[in-house]
């Protein structure tokens, strides 16, 4: 569902060389970047959402070194961007949009923000939001990490989600994982107390790599530890699959690989 984040490792995260594609700043190597960038090309459909829509949906972020950097004097108005304080939802790597439009259209009383950088990604968001007639949702084109230091204000947010990131499969690349004990840190801060952490993958390994990092983590707690234990789970403690992740392309085609997904639900302290 988190496209950006779930494209193959590319060598353009690192150089540029000759695809063409910008390369990724210097900056984001020195710690987990949400995203793996790819080209920004727009076919004629999603020009006219993005001309239609992104003038009052995408926010005008102050930037520092790159275009999707957040300077530290960004702000997050609730008020001002979506007329109303309300419930807060956050997804991390919105990809093409289908989880955070099939929820904001189901519960529109509540504020989401997608948090994405793939270009042709938002505008699909546009394109899906403006055909199904929602108005809750605001779009942030940013790597992750610098929207929760700089952007968004301690406890602040209700739920934030974190669907499918990119797994980084080569031992080599662990390190770029987006779900790590720095990043949790930064969900932490931006989480009201009792705020949600729903997390999905359909790579087993990294699944458990982010029950290891968020278990150790002294800021949340597993909201089904204990639970689903068997002879053939004795960790148990996964979440059931939230009936509010609707069945993306992404995960369709996981499931037609022979991958299923694995569901975190955590609560901060």
């Amino acid at each position: 569902m988190a496209e950006t984040q779930n494209a193959p490792e590319n060598p353009e995260v690192n150089t540029a060389q000759d695809s063409g594609k910008r390369e990724v700043p210097v900056e984001f190597r020195r710690q987990p970047y949400s995203f793996v960038r790819r080209g920004d090309r727009l076919t004629a459909r999603r020009q006219k959402a993005w001309d239609t829509y992104a003038p009052t949906h995408v926010l005008d972020i102050p930037r520092t070194h790159a275009d999707t950097s957040v300077a530290p004097e960004a702000s997050f108005n609730p008020e001002e961007l979506y007329g109303r304080s309300a419930y807060q939802v956050v997804e991390i790597g919105s990809g093409l949009g289908e989880a955070i439009v099939h929820r904001a259209a189901e519960v529109p009383e509540a504020n989401f923000l997608a948090v994405e950088v793939y270009t042709p990604g938002i505008a699909d968001l546009l394109l899906k939001m403006g055909q199904a007639g929602v108005e809750n949702v605001r779009v942030a084109q940013a790597n992750a990490p610098e929207l929760l230091d700089n952007m968004l204000e301690e406890n602040s947010v209700d739920e934030l989600w974190v669907f499918f990131p990119d797994p980084w499969h080569k031992s080599r690349h662990h390190k770029r994982r987006l779900v790590s004990p720095d990043f949790a840190s930064k969900v932490a801060r931006v989480l009201k107390p009792g705020g949600i952490w729903r997390l999905a993958t359909d790579w087993e390994e990294y699944a458990l790599v982010m029950r290891e990092v968020l278990d150790a983590h002294p800021d949340f707690e597993n909201v089904h530890a204990g639970e689903g234990v068997t002879e053939e789970d004795p960790i148990g403690g996964w979440a059931p699959r939230w009936e509010g992740r609707t069945l993306t392309s992404f995960e369709r085609k996981a499931r037609e690989a022979g991958r299923n997904a694995h569901d975190l639900t955590y609560r901060r302290k």
